[in-house]
């Protein structure tokens, strides 16, 4: 069987995996960098040390899969964002894997954006997207706050991605982490700030006012509010809720404005702030309402977070291609 080897090393997670000519997933291995209680992240340094340790591991785990099927090419993530000055060492760990096997192996190797990876990623099952003129796309992340126009692009790129609008200080992602670690949550929080959410039963959450303009943005305001609070004494639960409620009204009135500026009416949203199911379920009521008529498209949960699944898919599809 031909197979297609994916490269992800992102911030906080080491990934490789293995997909078929069908994009069917064959094998997703990662590993979550540690980070110690109370800390709110890792330094570069710290995260590509970690990611040199963990790719042994990794290809140690596929190894099995591997025998019997033929690797065709390999995609590997070697930035955050495929624009110019975008740059993260921490991707140096998979990248410099990745064209050592291509050397050596003589395969051909694409080297990709983070951020193509993880819509290429939400594609998978979403297939019907790319039939379309174009759609948007929202990648919120611990590292990306963005709204992007993508559109099927010809030649080496599947994807043409334009950014639309986009954070102007904190990501959704850090807000989450920064809010769940003031109230002793483990680093990365969303999972565990999601579940105390679920707890909160009041008929009243409290509002965190949302800052929105049609070019971005703003969570720093949204933080501060929300250190003021904890120091008040407000439940813990009832401000979990409020956090990822803060941030579905945020994402729903950036994501109306640019559907009826652009016209475009369906939206795929990825990266690890996405996986949460709060937010998920009040950005389907509220976008697919018949009033405002937005499709929404989300990636299945595991392949929300930081993977190398679309980095081996988006190698598959490229290679394919020529």
């Amino acid at each position: 069987m031909r197979t297609y080897l994916g490269l992800d090393t992102s911030a906080y997670t080491t990934s490789v995996a293995l997909v078929d000519e069908e994009l069917n997933i064959l094998s997703d291995e990662r590993v979550l960098l540690k980070v110690d209680n109370n800390e709110r992240g890792l330094r570069q340094s710290e995260a590509l040390f970690y990611h040199i340790k963990n790719l042994p591991f990794l290809f140690e785990k596929i190894e099995p899969i591997l025998s019997g099927h033929q690797v065709q090419a390999l995609g590997a993530s070697a930035a955050p964002r495929n624009v110019a000055g975008s740059y993260m060492p921490v991707f140096l760990a998979g990248l410099s894997s990745a064209r050592s096997i291509s050397t050596f192996s003589q395969l051909p190797l694409y080297e990709i954006s983070h951020q193509e990876g993880h819509i290429m990623a939400g594609l998978i099952g979403n297939y019907s997207l790319l039939d379309k003129p174009g759609f948007l796309a929202v990648h919120f992340s611990g590292g990306t706050s963005e709204l992007l126009v993508v559109k099927k692009a010809g030649g080496q790129n599947l994807l043409n991605i334009e950014a639309v609008a986009a954070g102007f200080d904190l990501h959704a992602g850090q807000l989450v982490d920064r809010v769940g670690v003031a109230m002793g949550l483990p680093f990365p929080a969303g999972a565990a700030l999601e579940e105390m959410a679920r707890r909160y039963k009041g008929e009243h959450p409290l509002n965190l006012p949302s800052y929105v303009l049609e070019e971005g943005f703003s969570f720093s305001g949204v933080e501060t509010r929300c250190q003021q609070l904890l120091k008040e004494g407000v439940p813990r639960e009832a401000l979990a809720f409020a956090v990822l409620r803060v941030i579905a009204n945020t994402l729903e009135k950036i994501i109306v404005i640019h559907a009826n500026k652009t016209g475009i009416k369906d939206v795929l949203l990825v990266g690890g702030v996405m996986a949460n199911g709060i937010i998920r379920e009040r950005l389907v009521k509220r976008l697919e309402h018949p009033a405002v008529g937005i499709n929404t498209h989300f990636a299945d949960s595991h392949l929300s977070s930081d993977n190398a699944v679309g980095a081996a898919a988006l190698a598959a599809y490229l290679h394919q291609q020529k």
